[in-house]
């Protein structure tokens, strides 16, 4: 009988169930550590868990824009809605687009509800203000030093031109930015206080006309809002919300946004443009420069304003020749002006890609949104109508993962153990992803996605049950469990992955086709489709190899579920062998051991 070749691994080899097992614990306890780290040690609730309110809002078609709702649009809609509503310091809201022509805004209890309401659906405000200084967004050092230079973000030019944005120049000092404060606080109808509220200036604005402004107090409001500046923070959530809130559009403001990667911040003069002067806007490519560009036409009145700021600006220097494009209180644009631009029509360049361009000119264009949005039903949740639903939904989840259990034990007995442990590895990565998924992405947890987790059960076991039933298949014709374990894997193997790319590719589709809280419950089942392969992969194949070199498993206890007799095992295969010489021979039984 030849021997072996060495080198040559044979079947059924037992591989480094170690290894497999060494790489899920240290995920199980990176998962865990970012938990606490991040001090997101419980999933994120949707609305109908921790109860709020939720508004749904549809689209109205306008006169002379038969297209006007479309994905575009819709999109663009739902971003400005976005950010206003987390503006006012509601955080968790969730702001999603259902069918094609409606928006649903859930806003959380426990948050701004009443004022998120009133401007959920309202126009947005959008302003073209002068920029008076510039500067990053941190605060400024205690000592008085000269703001960083920095550069636009592209220049407006006259139709047809093609001249390149000009680089920013130092910004003068602090006496030199307080007399153009002082200069821009007497303009007509500004006030030489701080900003009011806007529930404040609602109320000013029924009464008679305050007084022209004092140069005393000209100048005490000019130095408020330069040390307002300098301690500004706009890498600060909070502080970039606070910055400018309330101010009068004839007012300076300070308002916050980026430049690329960074936060900056701005002090700006009043209003020379509004939103509402934008007839239309886009991003397009120069077709003589082929770069990407973003055109602005304005209505007559838009014209005659956008021609004298640009008119006014042309004539400074960095960064008071150039005017802030805010959005909502933020700056998304600050290019520089180097003529006055008449005609109605400019354009702004300087390096944007296709992606910036047009959300840029979605931004000019549809400011004050896209589309008209009515109140089409505003839903009351409370908590405790989420939490009896929850309550029932785990404990019909409890009931079914006890009778799995018991099921297990009945019919598996010792491999129950392997199963209920496996089990256990899956919940606990399960839960630590969800509650880190609620700080990275925002992941909400409802209750679909809770029946979700559910079914997933079902999934779980199923696959423990396919790979069992392959083992004691093997053992049946006569193999011992070491064996057994190693050549039944490649036949689970291939039953699970199908097995769970279906319900993958179930969940992945459900997940596109529909929207609201059904996409929940796609993602949960097809996240932990995704961990039920790892789990069984890297934990329940090596705990099963490490098992079966267990006296209690190999040799077959009655207790075990891989008792032969219990199996219905066949006898071992035997073969016969001669010995002696001559003309006799002997026969001797000889065991055929599996490789």
């Amino acid at each position: 009988m030849a021997a072996p070749k060495k080198g040559r691994r044979p079947t059924g080899a037992q591989g480094r169930p170690g290894r497999a097992l060494a790489i899920i614990l240290i995920a199980m306890v990176a998962l865990t550590a970012g938990m606490f780290l991040t001090k997101q040690t419980t999933p994120r609730l949707g609305i109908d868990l921790a109860g709020g309110t939720s508004i749904t809002l549809k689209a109205k078609s306008e006169p002379g824009k038969p297209d006007a709702i479309n994905e575009t649009n819709m999109n663009t809609a739902v971003g400005i809605i976005e950010r206003r509503v987390n503006g006012l310091g509601v955080s968790e809201a969730e702001v999603q687009t259902q069918g094609r022509d409606h928006i649903i805004v859930n806003i959380p209890k426990g948050t701004n509800e009443k004022q998120a309401r009133e401007q959920v659906g309202t126009t947005a405000q959008l302003y073209f203000r002068p920029v008076l200084a510039f500067a990053d967004g941190a605060p400024a050092a205690p000592a008085a030093t000269p703001s960083p230079s920095a550069s636009s973000s592209g220049a407006p030019k006259a139709e047809g031109s093609t001249k390149p944005s000009a680089q920013a120049t130092p910004s003068s000092s602090a006496t030199s930015q307080g007399r153009v404060l002082s200069e821009a606080l007497k303009a007509p109808g500004a006030t030489a206080s701080p900003s009011p509220s806007a529930s404040e200036s609602k109320k000013a604005d029924d009464k008679a006309p305050a007084p022209s402004p004092t140069p005393s107090g000209i100048e005490a409001a000019a130095a408020d809002l330069q040390a307002k500046f300098a301690a500004l923070d706009c890498t600060n959530e909070a502080q970039r919300a606070a910055a400018g809130k309330g101010a009068k559009p004839e007012d300076p403001t300070l308002a916050c946004g980026k430049r690329g990667d960074t936060w900056g911040k701005w002090i700006l003069g009043p209003v020379g443009v509004s939103g509402t002067d934008v007839k239309d806007a886009k991003g397009q490519i120069n077709p003589q420069s082929g770069q990407w560009i973003v055109t602005m036409q304005f209505t007559d009145k838009g014209a005659d304003k956008f021609a004298k700021i640009t008119g006014e600006l042309a004539t400074k220097q960095m960064p008071q020749n150039q005017f802030a494009i805010v959005l909502d209180g933020e700056v998304v644009s600050d290019p520089s002006v180097s003529q006055a631009l008449t005609g109605g029509n400019a354009e702004i360049s300087g390096g944007f890609t296709q992606q910036s361009a047009m959300d840029l000119g979605n931004m000019l264009s549809y400011g004050a949104l896209p589309l008209t949005f009515q109140e089409d039903s505003v839903t009351t949740v409370t908590a405790a109508l989420g939490g009896e639903q929850l309550k029932a939904g785990l404990i019909a989840g409890a009931i079914g993962l006890l009778l799995v259990v018991i099921y297990l034990l009945v019919y598996y007995r010792g491999l129950a153990f392997i199963a209920i442990v496996s089990l256990l590895v899956s919940a606990i990565l399960t839960y630590t992803i969800m509650a880190l998924l609620g700080k990275g992405i925002g992941f909400a947890l409802n209750l679909p996605a809770v029946c979700g987790a559910i079914v997933a059960i079902g999934i779980t076991a199923d696959s423990f049950i396919v790979y069992f039933e392959r083992i004691r298949d093997e053992i049946r014709e006569g193999r011992t469990l070491r064996p057994a374990v190693e050549r039944a894997w490649p036949r689970a193997r291939r039953t699970i992955l199908v097995s769970d790319f279906v319900s993958f590719l179930a969940a992945a589709v459900l997940f596109i086709v529909t929207v609201g809280k059904v996409q929940g419950f796609a993602f949960t089942l097809g996240l932990t489709t995704v961990l039920d392969v790892v789990v069984v992969f890297l934990f329940t194949k090596p705990i099963m190899t490490l098992m079966a070199r267990t006296k209690f498993f190999s040799s077959g206890h009655p207790w075990s579920g891989l008792d032969p007799k219990r199996l219905g095992a066949k006898p071992p295969l035997r073969r016969s062998r001669r010995t002696g010489s001559g003309t006799g021979s002997v026969t001797a039984p000889l065991d055929v051991k599996e490789a």
